[in-house]
């Protein structure tokens, strides 16, 4: 009798998955950075778990979407800082959603996004409303959001199907 261990491999892919999410969101906090480091592994196991469920066409397919997704946001991230002359994108928060990318594909993307910008207004609503002093200024890391995104877009796809 034959069992099938892709289920198991991807809750192990998972829960790792879960431990870099944790792991980024403490250093973006304290750091204020997310470290390449943890993006490579963040890429690499996203690109193991496309060739594993799709084959190795799958994860050259991968590849090319993360490229995409980091060329689109370093654009969006440049023209930002064009239009309004200071950072809004850390370079790090690029290269995490090129590293989600293998992930979720190009089409989880808007949903990571939406998850991690709803979070964040939420964070940043209730710090304004325990009276925190909040201006155009101020700024909160951005990569415990976008690990929070991620981790639920995988999820919603793995285990819903969704996206």
């Amino acid at each position: 009798m034959a069992v099938d261990t892709q289920p198991f491999l991807l809750a192990g892919l998972f829960a790792t998955l879960c431990l870099l999410c944790g792991s980024l969101a403490l250093i973006d906090l304290r750091r204020g950075i997310i470290p390449d480091a943890l993006n490579l592994v963040l890429c690499g196991l996203g690109l193991a778990k496309a060739v594993i469920t799709g084959g190795a066409a799958a994860g050259v397919g991968a590849i090319a979407e993360a490229i995409a997704v980091g060329a689109i946001f370093w654009l969006f991230r440049r023209l930002y800082f064009a239009v309004r002359k200071i950072q809004g994108l850390g370079l790090g928060d690029v290269k995490f959603l090129a590293a989600a990318a293998p992930w979720v594909g190009m089409t989880g993307i808007p949903m990571l996004l939406l998850v991690a910008a709803l979070s964040a207004l939420l964070v940043i609503g209730s710090a304004q409303l325990a009276g925190q002093g909040l201006t155009r200024q101020s700024s909160f890391p951005f990569g415990p959001f976008l690990g929070l995104g991620l981790l639920s877009t995988v999820a919603a796809q793995e285990w819903f199907g969704l996206i």
